[in-house]
C-alpha cells in the first residue's frame, strides 16, 4: 500500500506519518518498505486520475504487509493502536492454535503406532489408513505465500 493510503488508514497526516517512519528508520527493511522509482512514480500517475492532483516533492513510499503492521507499532494515533492492538490478539490466537495442532499432530502419531501393532498382527487393509496418517503428519498443507515477491 502507498503511504498516502496508509495514513488515511491510521487516521494521521503524511507527513506526521512520514516523520514517525523517518525517526524508526530501523523497523522499516527493505522487505517492510521501499519508495517508488521515478518510472513507477509516473506510469502510477499516469494510470490514475487522482494522483495527477499529488503534488508532494518526494515519491512516494510503498509498504508491505509486514511493513504494515510495523506502522502501526511506530505511529500514536487511536485508530493505528487499535489496529496494533488487534494485531497481537491475532497472534496469540494463532499460537493457541498451533500449539492444539501440535496436540492433534502427537494424538495421529500416538493412534500410528497402535494401527502399525494391529496390522502385524491382523489386517494388510489398514495400512491405507497408516500411509493416509503419515501423509498428514509429515506433508504440511501447502500454502499460498502473500505480499510482494523480494526474491529471497
Amino acid at each position: 500500500m502507498l503511504d498516502r493510503d496508509l495514513a488515511a488508514l491510521y487516521e494521521v497526516e503524511l507527513k506526521v506519518m512520514n516523520q514517525a517512519v523517518k525517526r524508526n528508520i530501523g523497523r522499516f527493511p527493505s522487505d517492510f518498505m521501499f519508495q517508488l522509482t521515478d518510472t513507477e512514480w509516473s506510469n502510477l500517475r499516469s494510470q490514475i486520475v487522482t494522483f495527477n492532483n499529488d503534488t508532494r516533492k518526494y515519491k512516494p513510499y510503498a509498504f508491505t504487509e509486514h511493513g504494515i503492521l510495523m506502522l502501526s507499532s511506530v505511529l500514536n494515533s487511536d485508530k493505528a493502536i487499535k489496529i496494533n492492538i488487534q494485531v497481537m490478539r491475532i497472534f496469540v490466537q494463532m499460537r493457541h492454535y498451533t500449539l492444539s495442532h501440535n496436540e492433534t499432530n502427537e494424538q495421529i502419531a500416538e493412534l500410528r503406532k497402535l494401527l502399525m501393532l494391529y496390522i502385524e498382527k491382523n489386517d494388510k487393509r489398514v495400512n491405507e489408513i497408516i500411509i493416509a496418517l503419515n501423509n498428514l503428519i509429515e506433508k504440511p498443507p501447502k500454502t499460498k505465500r502473500i505480499g510482494f515477491n523480494t526474491g529471497n
